[in-house]
């Protein structure tokens, strides 16, 4: 009886042992793929600071250039903006984080100056063009692309500035701290394909809804938002409501 005790003790150590090392053995190839990882990370980072160092002045000349170097990043879940220093990698490696940040303090600027017109809302291609022409560039120069790029940078502000998506492709710019409904996201989207007009009796038969539902809507812009204006002597000899946001402005 002792012996076949000690022989399944014996039995019972020897599986310990084995357990043990397989976890070893585990742990082992579990930090050499760590490492190996890290090497090829490091390696892969050596190589897109060489490219970026080479290309350094068309990055920051051609915007085409620039775009397609960002979305190279993009793509390989690389941000240039995020990094050890501020500005991240535009400043680490280009050397653009002052200019990304200039860029930033023209959008607010923009932003504010026409914000007692559309209410804190303004078109993309309105704010491309107005941060153009406070640059005094040609056309082109400032895209769509770095405006994202550098509305990123202003998040931590906690002021609001946001990027929307209105549908069909089209983008706007929010600078205050309110969200945007629904609701509200149809109209502004109806009212751009409008000229920035837009009425109860459209809503109606573009989207379906109900008339309460349309002039719920309406008047919450108009008197919660500030995003639109009443026109009741419209020649359809029924209000209508304007979007400065959605509208085009020769300035």
């Amino acid at each position: 009886m002792h012996r076949l005790g000690g022989v399944g003790l014996a039995a019972f150590e020897r599986q310990q042992q084995s357990q043990r090392s397989f976890a070893e053995l585990s742990n082992e190839l579990s930090q050499a793929h760590i490492d190996h990882l890290h090497a090829q990370l490091d390696h892969f980072r050596s190589a897109l600071v060489r490219f970026a160092t080479t290309h350094r002045d068309k990055i920051r000349k051609d915007p085409s250039f620039r775009h397609a170097f960002q979305r190279m990043c993009a793509s390989i879940g690389v941000d240039p903006l995020a990094g050890p220093r501020k500005g991240g990698w535009w400043a680490e490696v280009l050397n653009l984080g002052d200019w990304q940040y200039e860029l930033g303090v023209q959008i607010v600027d923009v932003c504010v100056s026409t914000r007692e017109r559309n209410g804190g809302l303004i078109e993309m291609g309105d704010l491309v063009r107005l941060v153009g022409k406070l640059r005094a560039v040609e056309e082109g120069t400032i895209t769509e692309e770095d405006v994202i790029s550098s509305i990123k940078t202003l998040k931590p502000l906690g002021a609001g500035y946001e990027v929307l998506d209105v549908g069909g492709g089209r983008k706007m710019v929010r600078s205050v701290v309110k969200e945007l409904d629904e609701d509200q996201s149809v109209v502004l989207a109806i009212a751009q394909d409008e000229g920035g007009k837009v009425s109860e009796e459209l809503l109606v038969v573009r989207r379906g809804w109900a008339v309460e539902r349309a002039r719920a809507a309406l008047e919450n812009m108009l008197l919660r938002d500030g995003l639109c204006w009443l026109d009741e002597q419209d020649e359809s000899g029924r209000p209508a409501y304007w979007v400065p946001s959605a509208m085009h402005w020769d300035e």
